[in-house]
């Protein structure tokens, strides 16, 4: 008869917690491995219309011209031009559009980074960490949208409506004088002028508050929800043009984002020509709407739409969009998503005149966009981002429709305040980082990494022993998931306080093995056998492993939520390091010390 062992039901794990270690830790290090490879400077040459040169062609120039060229890549749609040097990316863009037309072409030409990592491990979707702007180099600008002058718009068009009705309700001795860019004084002659103002603010105008001031006069404000609606509709369109422009650039990976209330940072990775870069970021736009014609029918131009159909319009636009106040995006009578655009008083007569005469006939929305070439030469290029049927006669309120979905109407929205909420930008910081600069962050980083991840090592092994080599393969299991978990989520940024945030975890998530270690010494110190020391020792630590994480996953979330930038990125590293070293120093090294030591009854064990 067999006799019953007391530890055979203890430190056990099921077949299949062994699989899902070993799964999620093979994912991870296939992951990680592109990082170590690292990333070519490339040219990227889309097929947009224009012949894409022959590839010897395009080798030999490049080399002729002094440019090394490890190799070219044909995919759909595009040619990837590979480069030794990824300082040359800039002057390799310059000879390919030069060599595929000049200007015409540029648009075809993306700077771009490609990972370096052998084909098969991309073919499964795996791709290196990206590099912050400090680890990388690249130009960063902080720009500051002056929502004044949104404000200021709005109170000059509110001015004209209650000139037009003065003359209306035939108000006499009444004027409208700006007290600053937000509040109007009106002076009105009696009380009986006072309240038919005021009716006509609160039915047209809810946006204003009227106040009654001194004498019969009106004051009038621009409630603080208003404005702190423009703000936002005026920064969110500040950013899809500088995402646009930017585009311009040829910049695949650049980040834009807003920062407080009304400033936008825009990081440019990677960008060896800051000058053309604050050409295309202070660049302007305009909006115009012109009326379609057919052949023959007088004066007339093409223009293309959105999907590159030409589209034949009059040469002179009805209205120019500096006459657009407003453009938002809404439900009509029947449920379906339009456009409500507000012209100011100028406009609306222009407007009301052309439509009065043009019922049923179609009417184009014509977006332009401004930049400067290398010259410092103003370049337009327009494209029709609407054409609808005109029903009534418009005045200076009217609504788009046929605009698709609801989201495809908030789009349309955007590109028409382009014209009229895009308030005045200023560049108020700006910071270039030398690729040189960016290398030897990166050398500093991992080597600081490297030192403290040694040492610490070092000295698990020697004061726990055979312990000690668990924790070291936890340690390193944890570094590996961490560099895997920071490649694949969609638009994780590797910075330099990253690193540091990497450096703190590899203390902390010593410490995890450190707290479940001195437990398990604690129960032998008891009497226990090894096995029931590794069980209740794990156990114990448990509670004290989780809170120390839990609230310092607090501080990180915190400080990823209302930092930017590089603290961002450590408080990202820091988020993430929490959850390996929860799983690698509890879940693997049990795992690992289960098989070795997990039904061990000896009581007298020094580790």
């Amino acid at each position: 008869m067999s006799k019953h062992n007391p530890h055979r039901l203890l430190n056990h794990y099921s077949a299949w917690k062994y699989v899902v270690l070993i799964a999620t830790l093979l994912v991870m290090m296939l992951s990680a491995i592109p990082t170590w490879y690292g990333e070519n400077g490339a040219v990227q040459i889309a097929a947009k219309g224009i012949p894409t040169p022959d590839l010897v062609a395009i080798q030999k120039t490049l080399t002729e011209q002094g440019i090394g060229v490890k190799r070219i890549d044909q995919k759909p749609g595009k040619t990837i031009v590979i480069l030794d040097n990824e300082a040359q990316q800039t002057k390799a863009r310059a000879v390919l559009a030069k060599m595929m037309g000049g200007a015409k072409s540029e648009s075809q030409l993306t700077l771009a980074m490609e990972p370096a990592a052998p084909q098969w491990l991309q073919d499964m979707g795996f791709e290196p960490i990206k590099l912050g702007l400090d680890l990388r180099g690249g130009v960063q600008f902080l720009l500051d949208v002056d929502v004044d002058q949104v404000y200021k718009a709005q109170a000059d068009q509110l001015q004209d409506e209650l000139r037009q009705e003065f003359r209306k309700l035939n108000i006499r001795n009444a004027r409208v004088e700006a007290e600053g860019v937000d509040k109007l004084l009106v002076r009105l002659p009696n009380d009986e002028a006072n309240g038919k103002i005021r009716r006509f603010i609160s039915t047209n105008y809810p946006q204003w508050q009227a106040m009654n001031a001194s004498g019969s006069g009106v004051e009038l404000t621009l409630k603080e929800s208003e404005k702190s609606e423009l703000r936002n509709l005026t920064v969110q369109q500040n950013l899809q043009t500088m995402r646009s422009r930017i585009e311009e650039l040829g910049i695949t990976e650049a980040l834009v984002q807003r920062q407080g209330e009304n400033r936008i940072r825009i990081e440019l990775p990677g960008v060896q020509d800051p000058a053309a870069a604050k050409n295309v970021i202070g660049a302007t736009a305009s909006l115009a709407f012109y009326p379609v014609r057919e052949l023959g029918s007088g004066s007339t131009m093409t223009l293309p739409d959105e999907n590159g159909r030409d589209v034949r319009v009059a040469r002179k636009p009805v209205l120019g969009g500096d006459h657009i106040i407003d453009a938002r995006a809404s439900f009509g009578e029947m449920g379906m998503p339009e456009v409500n655009i507000t012209l100011d008083s100028t406009g609306g007569k222009i407007m009301s005149e052309f439509s009065r005469h043009n019922i049923g006939k179609p009417m184009a929305t014509a977006f332009s966009e401004y930049s400067r070439d290398a010259n410092g030469k103003a370049v337009q290029e327009s494209k029709i981002i609407s054409v609808a049927t005109i029903q009534s006669q418009l005045g200076n309120r009217f609504r788009i429709t046929g605009t698709g979905a609801m989201e495809d109407a908030q789009q349309l929205a955007l590109l028409l305040r382009a014209g009229s909420l895009t308030a005045p930008v200023t560049i108020v910081e700006e910071r270039t980082i030398g690729p040189t600069l960016g290398a030897e962050n990166i050398d500093n980083g991992f080597a600081a990494l490297a030192l403290g991840m040694g040492m610490t090592l070092l000295f698990m092994a020697f004061w726990y022993r055979r312990l000690g080599w668990v924790a070291n393969i936890a340690l390193i299991c944890n570094m590996i998931m961490l560099f895997g978990l920071l490649a694949l989520i969609p638009g994780a940024v590797l910075t330099l306080p990253g690193i540091a945030g990497l450096v703190l975890t590899v203390g902390m998530a010593v410490d995890t093995n450190v707290l479940i270690f001195e437990r398990i010494r604690d129960k032998l110190k008891e009497g226990r056998s090894m096995a029931q020391a590794i069980d209740r020792g794990f156990s114990s630590a448990f509670g004290t492993i989780f809170d120390a994480n839990f609230t310092t996953m607090i501080t990180a979330v915190v400080l990823y939520a209302i930092g930017n930038g590089p603290i961002q990125g450590f408080a990202l590293t820091l988020g993430l390091g929490l959850m390996t070293s929860m799983f690698t120093g509890i879940f693997a090294s049990r795992a690992i010390i289960n098989l070795v030591w997990g039904r061990d009854a000896r009581r007298e064990v020094r580790i």
